[in-house]
């Protein structure tokens, strides 16, 4: 007869070796996918990866597969949605560093950790050559519309991340002119000739045309303040070539004494006071010259040969430096020819 265990009629529970290799199945599974999540990554090295707006999980995934940045696309997905942040992961440019877990991978797309990128805007650009600018820069993308008056653009370095809208940076470039300029008006020197701060700009913009060397922005500007004081014209070589050009192009050849003569508003040789608009974008510093300029007691001023300018109160003195001024440029003139 054969043997069984228990009493007659009564049911052997089953072993339970079959639900302890399930178990093992199941935490080795959970190891698996644990330190698949958290630990470290395949990449060897750090790595810039752009996540075009609109892209689900799944493109996103096989993007950074692609580029090594993960190991696997399942358990990126699946770490996203145990993490519940697959609705929330940003578009954007990153930078990874290398060996990043799929865990901070996430937490660098949640948090929208993007690669800060710079644009600098020169001092002195005209609004056309803003716009040339920003059209060159990577990482921007649409239209700008309508396009900014000159003068109200304020050059300086700002930060963007890629997908920048262009008119978000030139928003950014017109507020930031706006405050400056109030800012500089409100603690501007008593008894100026300028009664408005667009008058400000136009004048800060023809300084900023006329050196390129920053020690000499105050001077320059108290030169036009004493002028516009005693009732005479500006003068001034930039003016002119704004005039004859609009701000469209470079003008890359001297003045004649015809277009000096020329009658045009811009023209400063031929009106009184400042010309209608700027000519140009001022920086911060030609606009502070402006508004509160060196103490001086020069009239005039022509370029020296060097990149700076001499100063002279009277006309007999300035006649003389304009003819050293001619002798240099003969001089430059006939060596430049030597030379081609």
């Amino acid at each position: 007869m054969k043997k069984t265990d228990g009493a007659p009629g009564e049911q052997v529970p089953m072993r339970p070796k079959g639900y302890l290799f399930c178990g093992i199945i199941v935490v080795c599974a959970i190891v698996f996918v644990y330190e698949g999540i958290t630990g470290a990554g395949p990449l060897s090295e750090s790595k810039v990866v752009i996540v075009p707006k609109g892209a689900d999980l799944q493109s996103i995934g096989r993007r950074l597969k692609d580029k090594g940045v993960i190991g696997s696309e399942l358990l990126f997905s699946l770490g996203a949605r145990l993490k519940q942040v697959h609705r929330e992961l940003r578009a954007g440019e990153y930078r990874f560093p290398p060996a990043i877990s799929i865990r901070d991978v996430l937490v660098v797309m949640r948090e929208g950790q993007h690669i800060n990128r710079r644009l600098t805007i020169a001092e002195g650009l005209n609004v056309r050559q803003v716009l040339e600018v920003l059209d060159r820069t990577k990482g921007l993308e649409g239209r700008i519309f309508p396009s900014p008056e000159e003068g109200t653009l304020l050059p300086d370095t700002y930060h963007f991340v890629f997908g920048t809208k262009r008119q978000s940076v030139v928003d950014q470039m017109r507020s930031q002119m706006d405050s400056l300029l109030v800012r500089l008006w409100t603690n501007r020197a008593a008894g100026l000739p300028i009664k408005t701060k667009k008058g400000a700009i136009i004048l800060a913009s023809i300084v900023e045309k006329e050196t390129g060397l920053a020690a000499e922005r105050g001077r320059i500007a108290g030169v036009f303040i004493n002028r516009l004081k005693l009732g005479m014209r500006l003068e001034s070589d930039p003016t002119v070539r704004y005039a004859i050009t609009g701000g469209k192009r470079k003008l890359a050849r001297g003045l004649k004494k015809s277009e000096l003569r020329r009658e045009h508003p811009y023209n400063t040789y031929r009106i009184h006071g400042l010309p209608p608009g700027p000519i140009c974008n001022p920086g911060k510093e030609a606009i502070a010259a402006v508004l509160n300029p060196e103490k001086t007691s020069a009239l005039f001023f022509v370029a020296d040969g060097t990149g700076g300018h001499i100063f002279s109160d009277t006309l007999r003195e300035h006649l003389k430096a304009v003819r050293k001024w001619r002798q240099i440029e003969r001089s430059l003139r006939r060596h430049k020819k030597q030379v081609q």
